[in-house]
């Protein structure tokens, strides 16, 4: 009776397999390959007159990072000018500046600055026009002017 039962679930196996196609000899069905997804497009923002949301408003309006900074007096901002003396030089004066590295530079007229252009020279001192970056000042640019610190400022 146990020697029927195997002999009828072997034939049932085999059955199985030929239906399926595992018998002998048979070829394996080939497995159909995942559909591949399109490529995604890259993402483009149209603003349409609108703010950009992944800019940050806080870095608006506010003096540029160190980082971005050229060397020399290019890199320097008005603020951080410091006059150190004025001279004259084939008939024209230069200033003698130095800024928050140090380093003492000659400023000549019309001289570029990070955030402005040095317009004169003169004996008492330089004139720089700043440009103002705030989005809600009416004024773009205006006049700083450095003296020079005489014997009566300093008592």
């Amino acid at each position: 009776m146990v020697k029927q039962l195997h002999v009828i679930v072997l034939a049932a196996m085999l059955t199985a397999a030929a239906s399926l196609g595992w018998a002998q000899g048979a070829p394996a069905a080939p497995t159909p390959a995942p559909a591949t997804p399109p490529p995604l497009e890259p993402y483009t923002y149209d603003p349409e007159g609108r703010r950009d949301p992944f800019v940050s408003l806080v870095a608006r309006g506010a003096e540029p990072t160190p980082g971005s900074k050229t060397s020399g007096l290019s890199g320097m901002t008005t603020s951080e000018l410091m006059l150190r003396g004025v001279m004259q030089s084939r008939g024209a004066y230069v200033a003698l500046v130095s800024g928050p590295d140090g380093k003492t530079y000659r400023a000549h007229v019309n001289d570029r600055l990070l955030d402005g252009v040095i317009r004169s020279v003169t004996p008492q001192g330089i004139v720089v026009m700043q440009e103002v970056n705030d989005p809600l000042s009416l004024v773009k640019q205006r006049e700083v002017r450095k003296g020079l610190r005489t014997a009566e400022d300093g008592k």
